[in-house]
């Protein structure tokens, strides 16, 4: 199989649907097909995804074009509908209540689209386990900027001298576990709920 990895183009989006450590596609004998700089905001220049034995073919449009299944991080946003044909797999996340227009473009294009999200016993979406981990994890950060330029009145995460720390709530899942985890580290009050 000719396996695509396009640049991710959603705004904000730096990751890249498989990264040159991912071997099994190559070992298995796949044809992996890399846009030029597809994995340059995630650190993995194409140089590495050559050496892993895939080839850098230019443009999106080579990539969609020349491969029989496309691997993206985020579905894809409307500059990327062109490219979409009968036949062709897509592999990603797909969010597609908020957004009809992709649902429609998916369906009438025949396109076979496979979302990441698979379900485990436990309720939790596989492959979103790391995201959640992750997200839990810089949510904690980034809250903590905005309580530095927006919110002023002394609060910071952890407090410091002659001052309270923010009181920080979390529900109780795997994002918020780890969000809560961060936050302790900091000194933080926290709160949980399910």
């Amino acid at each position: 199989m000719i396996i695509g990895v396009p640049r991710e183009i959603k705004d904000q989006e730096a990751r890249v649907g498989i990264t040159r450590r991912r071997k099994g596609a190559y070992e298995a004998g796949h044809k992996v097909l890399v846009e030029t700089e597809a994995g340059a905001q995630s650190g993995f220049p194409d140089a590495e995804y050559q050496n892993a034995g895939a080839e850098i073919v230019g443009e999106a449009g080579n990539v969609w074009g020349k491969s029989e299944m496309v691997v993206k991080v985020k579905e894809p946003i409307e500059k990327e509908y062109v490219f979409f044909r009968e036949g062709l797999v897509l592999f990603t996340y797909l969010h597609l209540a908020p957004v009809r227009d992709l649902t429609d473009k998916l369906l009438e294009s025949k396109v076979i689209a496979l979302p990441t999200k698979r379900s485990r016993p436990a309720g939790h979406a596989a492959a979103a386990d790391a995201d959640e981990r992750s997200g839990g994890r810089m949510s904690v950060q980034v809250g903590a900027s905005y309580l530095e330029r927006e919110r002023g009145g002394g609060d910071s995460a952890g407090g410091v001298p002659g001052c309270t720390g923010a009181r920080l709530h979390f529900r109780r899942r795997n994002c918020g576990t780890n969000a809560a985890r961060i936050a302790l580290g900091f000194g933080a009050k926290t709160r949980s709920s399910i």
